[in-house]
């Protein structure tokens, strides 16, 4: 992952994604480039439209939203039913109680 983000560092400062200047931004970070990922991350990157794909995945996120707050929404019902259930059990044991005392 971090040969990504230093992709996208190298991006974000306008330079060019090559072997060169990821084996540095690596190094800069502390790490040990290995050249076997460098060269797999340059060749993948070198198609990508880096901006395209950042907005796509910034919009990911909001696009999901809607979905988990309709899966919060079902959530709340089931709530709803474990306290009706409980009153229902107080309202069996009152009835029981009753019975008791005639």
């Amino acid at each position: 992952m971090e040969y990504v983000y230093a992709g996208m560092v190298i991006h974000k400062a306008g330079g060019t994604i090559d072997e060169a200047t990821v084996k540095k931004v690596i190094e800069a970070a502390g790490g040990k480039p290995d050249d076997m990922r460098v060269k797999a991350v340059v060749a993948a990157l070198k198609d990508v439209d880096i901006d395209k794909a950042i907005k796509e995945a910034a919009a990911a996120p909001v696009a999901a939203a809607p979905a988990a707050a309709a899966s919060d929404g079902g959530a709340a019902p089931a709530k709803e039913a474990k306290p009706k259930e409980e009153k229902k059990s107080a309202e069996a044991a009152s009835a029981g109680l009753g019975a008791l005392f005639g």
